[in-house]
């Protein structure tokens, strides 16, 4: 990835999607587990999906003899997808596209769940990288070993435990402080814990 970190990366995958040569991994971004499923149980998604696509990569990874290039592509992957499946409405229903259906407004202007759990809950509060990460950026040992000990598969169902809390919304769709002082706390969480899953993860891929 050359002088690039991590942090600079993880967006990349999304800046890439108007680029065919990566359409590939068009449904890499998301998997789909319907209410009383489990990923084993609900249906396959063709292409594979943000599950199958973390658990291939980090084969991948260890196996190495991979080249330069594929192997940054690969981390450039890896960073992005370990993001996207603690976002909650990353591991959809399979009834509303993962929340970009469900049309709301966000202080007034007007957009959808997905995108407000993607971004716009964390723009509002219009931190620097820096001053986010160092909200973040306080788990315990005994959370780093607990965190790092589940797996992909555990992330995806930790994932549709919040969906009666990202689902919360009035009936006029307008959501504001309130959602946000209610639901926030989420968002931090699952972001620290995807960075110190993706740590442990490249941590075992090159020890």
């Amino acid at each position: 990835m050359g002088s690039e970190t991590l942090a600079e990366v993880s967006t990349w995958m999304d800046e890439v999607k108007a680029d065919r040569n990566f359409d590939y991994a068009s449904t890499w971004h998301y998997c789909t587990i319907p209410e009383g499923m489990t990923y084993e149980t609900a249906p396959t998604q063709e292409g594979g999906d943000v599950i199958w696509a973390i658990e291939k990569i980090v084969k991948e990874l260890k196996a190495g003899g991979l080249t330069a290039e594929q192997e940054a592509i690969n981390l450039k992957f890896l960073a992005h997808l370990v993001g996207d499946i603690h976002q909650p409405l990353h591991v959809g229903t399979g009834e509303d596209k993962g929340g970009n259906d469900v049309k709301v407004e966000w202080f007034g202007s007007k957009t959808n769940l997905h995108s407000v759990w993607d971004s716009r809950m964390i723009d509002s509060k219009q931190y620097s990288y820096t001053e986010f990460a160092d909200l973040v950026n306080h788990p315990t040992k005994e959370q780093v070993k607990s965190w790092q000990a589940a797996s992909v598969r555990d992330w995806a169902m930790e994932s549709m435990t919040y969906r009666d809390q990202v689902y919360d919304t009035p009936e006029n769709g307008r959501l504001g402080y309130e959602y946000a002082y209610n639901y926030f706390d989420i968002v931090e969480l699952r972001i620290a814990q995807a960075g110190v899953r993706l740590a442990g993860l490249v941590n075992e891929i090159y020890k």
